[in-house]
């Protein structure tokens, strides 16, 4: 028989999706340190935020995703130690039955009991990882929530037509991004800066 694990795939991911629309003038306008808005046939102003290195750098996704990994694994622990339970008994099961030293009955009895451990087993697993998937969803969306306030807040004085998302090993509609329109850092310490303040200095 196979290890029991948690279903794989169970990661914090980002969107990629993120679009922010700004109505606001140009007049007055700061663009970040190092960056220059750029703008499209119709005058719109665009940045990009590079998904990689807010994934790698926000600290409150860096602890969520350490805290969702430790909960994996304990879960993991819990279905490995009744799996081996479940394990020694057959084995107990197979050796009375070359040994001959156990009754019909008894045989159907432990049968019975193994496969009730076994439908058992399959439900605990299930349920524990449809609960880590539920949570980390709930904190995906929690996160998306976090990243919109923050560049609504961001652009008010950026005046930034669109914020799109840019990621280097793929899945980004971006094919090429020119540098100087990278707000990513300050975006990182804006929302890092957030989060200390929320948990007086503690990712929670």
């Amino acid at each position: 028989m196979k290890n029991f694990s948690l279903a794989s795939g169970c990661l914090l991911v980002l969107s990629a999706g993120i679009l922010l629309g700004s109505c606001g003038s140009n007049t007055g306008s700061k663009t970040p340190e190092g960056s220059q808005p750029v703008a499209a046939g119709g005058g719109a102003k665009i940045a990009y935020v590079n998904i990689d290195s807010l994934e790698n750098h926000y600290e409150l996704l860096k602890s969520r995703r350490e805290d969702f990994k430790k909960r994996q694994e304990q879960m993991e622990g819990e279905l490995q130690q009744s799996f081996q339970q479940m394990q020694r008994k057959g084995e107990a099961l197979q050796k009375r039955v070359q040994d001959r030293s156990i009754s019909e009955n008894e045989y159907k009895t432990t049968e019975k009991e193994l496969i009730m451990m076994q439908q058992s087993l399959e439900g605990r697993k299930q349920n524990l990882t449809e609960q880590l998937v539920k949570e980390q969803e709930e904190f995906n969306k929690d996160l998306k929530k976090r990243l919109d306030a923050y560049l609504e807040t961001y652009n008010k004085d950026k005046h930034y037509d669109f914020i799109l998302t840019y990621s280097a090993g793929g899945g980004s509609p971006i094919m090429y991004a020119n540098k100087q329109l990278d707000i990513t850092k300050d975006v990182i310490d804006g929302m890092n800066a957030n989060s200390k303040n929320e948990t007086g200095g503690k990712n929670k």
